[in-house]
């Protein structure tokens, strides 16, 4: 999050002093005039621009909401590209006017005094707006560049107080900044971040269809560098630098990194013979919005108008206008999109409304016209392949749903809750180009894996009850260091069939509970299993203390052997558990919540990710049919966590995953992640789908 806060907080500082300096000056001028009673005009102006500048970001974000996901990319790369250009115009104008920045003020102030109430209030809403404008498109493809809004808004706010506080102290005279090497500084560092924004942009504009050259990689890292390391984490949140980059994103970041930074370090150094010109202009700068604080003011100069409407009318106003014209913007954009089909959902209508739509990315609003919840799928008849869904759509409700659609057949298929799958009539589509779908998976397709699943856990539970034997044997003998390492075999051997523990009922919180939920915690009666025996023999407990519960484990586990043939296994739960497993290792061992004693959840996470990659191995077919390039790409992700969890295995020994450095943890923690993410679409891919 920091990392992705550093050019949000680059960027609040310099507007916000940028906005800064323009109110003292405005303030100091007004001051100096004899003109304190038309102060309130320019905080209204400065108001309205604040208001302005919200609004303005509500709109990107709720227009970019309600738009396809091809739309979106589009969108946000077109903005993306805009923010870069306006940033750019930024660092050059304040690298030029950064010395004459209060004369230029003040002659537009005393323009404005002499024009009346109204062009106070516009000068300062277009002066400080500007920079609103600006501050508010940056954050918003900052924030869309790093995948999250916390980073950004956090830094943005940092930056904005801390330029407050700076524009406080040059006011008052309590501070002195060079303000034109200050603009040249941050200047350099924002050129660089705003070549990051653009290739970033330029790729949102490939994935959108805008731009060509979306598999043209000139390199991809992304087997060999850790995208989730601190260093990985660095360099994407601040110079949008990722472990894949297209040519086009490269061309273009070199190129405009070398173009605007040699013409800004030229314009630098072509201001330094006027050194103790800019070094007098710096220093009034820095004093012009104090100096005029210590002069004599008198108010009653300024002869007052007779006000003719509430003294809140104005500045009300200025504050609601721009929140009501977004407000409308965001309504219309969150509208039923242009060409939009509305489609029925339910048993008797099943695709009524449904004609023939262009090709190209399209969005169909899903309307239920039934009694029951349902899910409806965008089909190919002939094959049942799936071109879009949408789950769950409850009764008198509408949802888009947004598909490509290439040339060849479609049709809706609509299934209601406890009721029969229905297929619409099909549509041929020509002119468009060929589409891929999701090949259909029937319970018949998962037959196979789960049977060969099955006999894998089912010889893994046989040796698991001889391990848990020979664990009570140790403890029935007092040969506690024995115990301790036949613990860790067994408790490694339950946790590579991770992937059944959906089916194992209640014998799994008996052979591997945990204490959450427990009023007693290690104490309660119901704590047993291999954690219960963990703790006893890393706590000091004797053998007398623990032969109970050890006998109690190799009874469970018997029990679970005895039970697990009849027990029913849903054939859909099995891509689940692709995903599961190291959700929950990521959630428990790697946290190092599981750990009672013995310092070994590592060796656990390494035996839950040889399940995964077993449970990957019976589905291996039905992935490779679908999607290939997803196993290369998690079976990289598999390599790297492992090579991480070797590196803490030494001999018989674990490195407690508390004792790991920053470093490793962070590294190990975001591989994970990495890995997590990239199982995430096999259920999906998977997912049996009722045909009519």
């Amino acid at each position: 999050m920091w990392d992705d806060a550093f050019p949000s907080f680059l960027i609040g500082l310099r507007e916000g002093l940028e906005a800064g300096l323009i109110v003292s000056v405005l303030v100091a001028t007004l001051v100096r005039a004899g003109a304190k009673s038309r102060l309130p005009q320019v905080w209204t102006g400065v108001l309205g621009a604040i208001a302005l500048s919200l609004s303005f970001g509500a709109v990107l974000t709720f227009t970019a909401a309600s738009l396809s996901a091809t739309a979106q990319e589009a969108f946000g790369g077109t903005l993306s590209v805009i923010a870069v250009a306006f940033v750019t115009a930024m660092v050059f104008w304040m690298r030029r006017s950064a010395r004459n920045l209060s004369g230029e003020i003040r002659e537009k102030v005393t323009s404005a005094l002499a024009m009346g109430t109204g062009m106070l209030i516009v000068t300062s809403f277009l002066a400080v707006g500007r920079e609103g404008l600006e501050t508010a498109l940056f954050l918003w493809t900052t924030a869309r560049a790093a995948g999250e809004s916390a980073g950004p808004m956090i830094g943005a706010g940092i930056g904005l107080v801390i330029a407050a506080g700076l524009c406080w102290g040059l006011y008052r005279r309590v501070l002195k900044i060079n303000l034109t090497k200050f603009f040249t500084a941050t200047g350099i560092v924002l050129i660089v971040i705003a070549a990051g924004v653009l290739g970033y942009g330029l790729r949102d504009l490939q994935e959108g269809g805008v731009l060509p050259g979306k598999t043209a990689f000139a390199f991809d890292l992304s087997q060999t560098i850790d995208a989730g390391s601190w260093y990985g984490t660095l360099v994407q949140g601040v110079f949008n630098l990722t472990p894949s980059m297209t040519w086009l994103q490269v061309v273009s970041y070199a190129g405009y990194l070398a173009v605007v930074m040699t013409l800004f370090v030229r314009g630098v150094r072509g201001t330094r013979p006027a050194k103790a010109e800019a070094k007098t202009e710096a220093k009034t700068e820095a004093g012009q919005a104090g100096s005029a604080v210590e002069e004599k003011e008198t108010d009653g100069a300024a002869e007052k108008a007779p006000r003719r409407r509430p003294a809140w009318l104005i500045p009300a106003a200025v504050v609601a206008v721009p929140a009501v014209a977004a407000g409308a913007v965001v309504a219309f954009s969150g509208s039923k999109p242009a060409g939009a089909q509305t489609v029925a959902v339910s048993e008797k209508e099943c695709g009524k409304g449904f004609t023939a739509p262009q090709p190209g990315r399209q969005t169909f609003q899903m309307h239920n016209t039934g009694d029951k919840a349902s899910e409806v799928y965008l089909v190919d008849p002939a094959t049942n392949a799936v071109y879009g869904e949408i789950e769950g759509l409850a009764p008198g409700t509408t949802r888009d749903l947004v598909a490509t659609v290439g040339s060849g057949e479609y049709a809706w298929r609509c299934v209601p809750t406890g009721g029969k799958a229905v297929t619409s009539a099909p549509v041929r589509v020509s002119g468009g180009g060929n589409v891929k779908a999701v090949k259909p998976v029937s319970e018949e397709d998962l037959a196979g894996p789960l049977k060969a699943y099955k006999d894998y856990v089912g010889k893994g539970l046989a040796t698991l009850t001889d391990q848990t034997g020979k664990l009570s044997d140790d403890i029935q003998k007092g040969d506690l260091d024995a115990a301790r390492t036949d613990w860790l075999t067994a408790h490694r051997t339950y946790s590579s069939l991770g992937a059944a523990y959906g089916t194992f009922q209640d014998f799994d919180k008996k052979i591997n509970g945990r204490t959450a939920g427990l009023p007693d915690g290690v104490r309660d009666k119901d704590f047993t299993g291999f954690h219960r025996v963990e703790y006893g023999l890393w706590h000091g407990e004797s053998a007398d203390d623990l032969r109970g519960p050890a006998q109690q484990l190799q009874q469970d586990t018997q029990g679970l052997q005895k039970a697990f043939p009849t027990q029913d296994f849903d054939p859909s739960d099995l891509p689940l558990r692709t995903h599961e497993i190291l959700e929950n290792t990521l959630q428990f061992e790697l946290t190092g919540d599981a750990d009672q004693g013995s310092g070994t959840t590592l060796a656990t996470a390494d035996a839950n990710l040889a399940g995964t990659r077993e449970l990957l191995d019976v589905l291996r077919p039905l992935i490779a049919a679908r999607g290939p390039q997803l196993l290369t790409t998690v079976n990289g992700d598999i390599d790297r966590v492992q090579k991480l969890l070797d590196a803490a295995h030494h001999d018989t020994a674990w490195t407690p995953v508390d004792k790991l450095d920053a470093t490793g943890r962070a590294r190990l923690n975001g591989a994970t992640g990495q890995l997590l993410e990239d199982l995430a679409p096999i259920p999906d891919l998977l997912e049996i789908r009722k045909s009519a």
